[in-house]
């Protein structure tokens, strides 16, 4: 397997404004970046009140992940990236 194809994982948080909450942010991720997101913790108020919070383990290649976060980027949310370590095989 090539690197440009090898799996990576990076643990990122998000924070979802208010006036974003309608996006669907991680469906996208998913569909149009071909990301595994994996929720591993979430807040976001019952009334769409506030700020949301996701803290997300994205798995994909290095060009996947990398124009996942370009995106969320582009959003002008604010996110925070945690390199986490490849599985072993």
């Amino acid at each position: 397997m090539s690197s440009e194809n090898t799996l990576i994982n990076k643990r990122i948080r998000v924070r979802i404004p208010q006036d974003h909450h309608q996006e669907p942010v991680i469906s996208r991720l998913v569909s149009e970046y071909g990301l595994t997101v994996n929720i591993k913790a979430a807040i976001l108020g019952q009334d769409a009140v506030g700020d949301g919070w996701f803290d997300l383990d994205l798995q994909g290649t290095n060009g996947q992940i990398q124009n996942g976060l370009t995106y969320l980027q582009e959003l002008k949310l604010q996110v925070w990236v945690d390199t986490l370590r490849e599985p072993s095989r």
